[in-house]
């Protein structure tokens, strides 16, 4: 998989997050959910639109860009673990599978950009590859 295939990838599974991220915003609307709901989804929403755009510099190079996007796609399915296992949380059960879903696809972007190929187009300052 060369460098365009995989930030276009990256890109395509953060564009699902948002865009499940709004559709998680159309049904609370509809079925009237709680504050915690519309909050986590106007979140993640606004995350991921953010993470389109730093997957878009990240394709031209920018190692921060690389970074950060390395950093949340690993931290983000952890939260989402403890959304899932946490008892009483003000999650419906539909948004605990939305969230799933999301920490799916989150965790797929990390399995794709933690790559050594991936990695390796982005050495620390200072270090040659």
């Amino acid at each position: 998989m060369d460098n365009n295939q995989v930030w276009r990838l990256v890109r395509i599974l953060f564009a699902a997050v948002l865009l499940l991220s709004i559709a998680t915003l159309g049904v609370a609307a509809v079925v009237g959910g709680n504050w915690v709901v519309w909050l986590r989804a106007a979140a993640v929403a606004a995350a991921s639109a953010w993470l389109v755009s730093l997957a878009g510099q990240a394709a031209r190079g920018r190692r921060a860009a690389y970074v950060r996007i390395r950093f949340v796609s690993v931290a983000a399915p952890i939260g989402v673990v403890l959304i899932l296992l946490a008892p009483d949380s003000g999650y419906p059960l539909w948004m605990k599978a939305e969230q799933a879903v999301v920490g799916v696809l989150v965790a797929a972007v990390a399995v794709v950009i933690n790559r050594r190929a991936v990695r390796a187009a982005f050495p620390k300052r200072g270090k040659l590859g």
